[in-house]
């Protein structure tokens, strides 16, 4: 299945028609992209004023009160001279956060959430008036969970959309790429934001209008249960980790003035944009290792404007002293074991596809190829493979996604008298569950009335993680002997013993299973007297 192209110099009036919409929000950039129906092309759509060039707007925003109507988002950002200042009125950098605590301190008069959601409601007000949009594609991070879903769902509430579906970065840049139906891809995505990789088989099969996994809103009727033949891509192995090409600013920053300014000082958003420059001319294949290139970051927050230096010999320097290399390293491992487990070997492997802002970097290109060889590297249009792969999944594509965490069911153990954690589904199997896992519960006290369902997650095991220190990325090795299991912070669910059990007695007969939207699922019986428990959905798993 190849990736329909996007038509080079399509002027807004020549868009009209109902169809598609997708919009990949990105750290420091957002694509927007229209498929009418019926129509194989995929246009990139001029949203003047707030879009840079067609299809790409600048995530940001300025406000200068947090209620006011009057907002610059975008390009006009940038032409007022407002995106290098260090004020609450400014917000960008603010998808990493989405879904997440707060973190400490944020200074913005928006939070991450509104601040997306105030993004998306600009970008919907430009989309030109002669086009009617049926279905949204939305993408996410392959780590976001349910709080991004319904993030994505309650910023969309007000747009009247017939019908809203999401799909992970990752596998919507395998569905870009281009490849024949049968191939199996690694994507590496280095965003803004994050560094996500997905091991992706792009089956075969012919199909029509189907939905999606994931599908988050479609009227008030659920398409998932349709009998129709399918194109799918299935993922066979995926990680992700909160580092991005804006945490590569953040390093250069460091390493050029280590007695510099504290992380949210005045004048800190110009030098981080000078960094930002400073890496993209590094990145062009038209210097030497050797040649060293200069950025001049200059501020009304500045007391003097400051020139950063820098070659690319440097810079290669810095990205393997940070950890980069490693912790790609760790998380390709990670995902070609994944893969492992459905009977996928690195040979297997048709390609390598690098997307986002990082795949314009040679280091990275070069370790990837080094490092994956003999398996060719392929670089679609970084920018655009995500949400032109988006709109590839409409309208004949369904996605068999995989755990990438798992889930656990706190249980009582008679024999060792303490609570143990009992695996319902674990890292790797695929979902929606093709059948249900079935467990017997006993009560463990005499007159027992309630049994209580506590779910937790299992660690990932990784060897490495980032965490912000002192305002800096750093990549740092985990604690060894941490807890496999960490407990859910959602409430836990209780059931009702009547006639209370005794200890030892078998009193529930359970079946788990995962519905398309990522929810679990309980049922089950009674087996003292064989009545049925009544359908609960415990929450959604990731």
């Amino acid at each position: 299945m190849g990736m329909a192209k996007p038509l080079a110099g399509e002027q807004n009036l020549h868009l009209s028609g109902r169809g598609t919409l997708a919009i990949d929000l990105g750290s420091t950039t957002t694509v927007v992209a229209f498929q009418a129906c019926n129509d194989a092309r995929i246009k990139l759509i001029d949203l003047a004023p707030i879009s840079r060039k067609e299809g790409e707007v600048p995530s940001m925003l300025w406000l200068d009160e947090r209620d006011s109507p009057s907002v610059l988002a975008g390009r006009q950002v940038l032409e007022s001279g407002l995106g290098d200042r260090n004020v609450p009125q400014l917000h960008r950098d603010f998808k990493r956060w989405i879904g997440l605590p707060v973190p400490s301190p944020w200074r913005q008069l928006l939070s991450p959430d509104e601040a997306g959601a105030r993004l998306l409601q600009e970008i919907w007000k430009r989309i030109p008036q002669d086009l009617t949009i049926d279905r949204l594609v939305l993408t996410a991070p392959v780590e976001a969970g349910s709080a991004y879903r319904q993030w994505l769902l309650e910023a969309c509430e007000s747009l009247q959309i017939p019908e809203i579906a999401l799909v992970d970065e990752p596998t919507a840049a395998a569905l870009g790429a281009g490849l024949p139906a049968g191939a199996k891809l690694l994507v590496v995505d280095l965003g803004g934001g994050t560094l996500d990789l997905s091991l992706v088989a792009l089956e075969g099969g012919e199909g029509r209008a189907a939905p999606l996994a994931q599908l988050l809103r479609f009227q008030s009727r659920n398409l998932t249960k349709s009998r129709q033949a399918l194109r799918q891509a299935r993922v066979l192995g995926k990680a992700g980790i909160a580092l991005g090409g804006r945490d590569l600013d953040r390093w250069i920053l460091d390493a050029l003035q280590p007695q510099g300014l504290p992380p949210e000082g005045a004048g800190h958003t110009a030098l981080l944009d000078a960094a930002e420059r400073l890496k993209c001319r590094l990145s062009s294949t038209d210097i030497n290792d050797e040649q060293e290139l200069t950025e001049l970051a200059s501020s009304p927050e500045l007391t003097a404007p400051t020139t950063l230096r820098m070659n690319r010999k440097r810079f290669t320097q810095l990205l393997e002293e940070r950890g980069l290399f490693q912790l790609l390293e760790e998380l390709l491992n990670q995902t070609l074991r994944a893969a492992e487990v459905h009977g996928c070997r690195r040979s297997d492997l048709n390609a390598v596809v690098m997307v986002g802002g990082g795949a314009h970097l040679p280091q990275l290109r070069s370790w990837l190829t080094s490092f994956m060889s003999p398996v060719p590297l392929r670089t679609p249009p970084p920018m655009e493979a995500v949400a032109c792969g988006a709109l590839s999944l409409t309208p004949g594509v369904r996605i068999l996604d995989l755990l990438q965490r798992g889930i656990s069911l706190r249980c009582w153990d008679r024999r060792s008298n303490r609570h143990h954690w009992h695996p319902l589904f674990v890292a790797g199997q695929p979902w929606p569950s093709s059948q249900p896992f079935e467990l017997v519960l006993s009560a463990s006290a005499a007159e027992q009335t309630t049994i209580e369902f506590v779910l937790g997650e299992p660690e990932l095991e990784a060897r490495h993680e980032v965490r912000l220190i002192d305002g800096l990325p750093q990549v740092i090795e985990r604690i060894p002997g941490a807890a496999e299991v960490k407990e859910r912070p959602s409430p836990c669910f209780k059931l009702m013993l009547n006639p209370p059990g005794q200890p030892g007695e078998d009193c529930l007969k359970l079946q788990f299973h995962i519905d398309e939207q990522a929810e679990l699922i309980m049922e089950g019986e009674d087996l003292r007297n064989g009545s049925r428990l009544e359908r609960i959905s415990l929450g959604t798993v990731r």
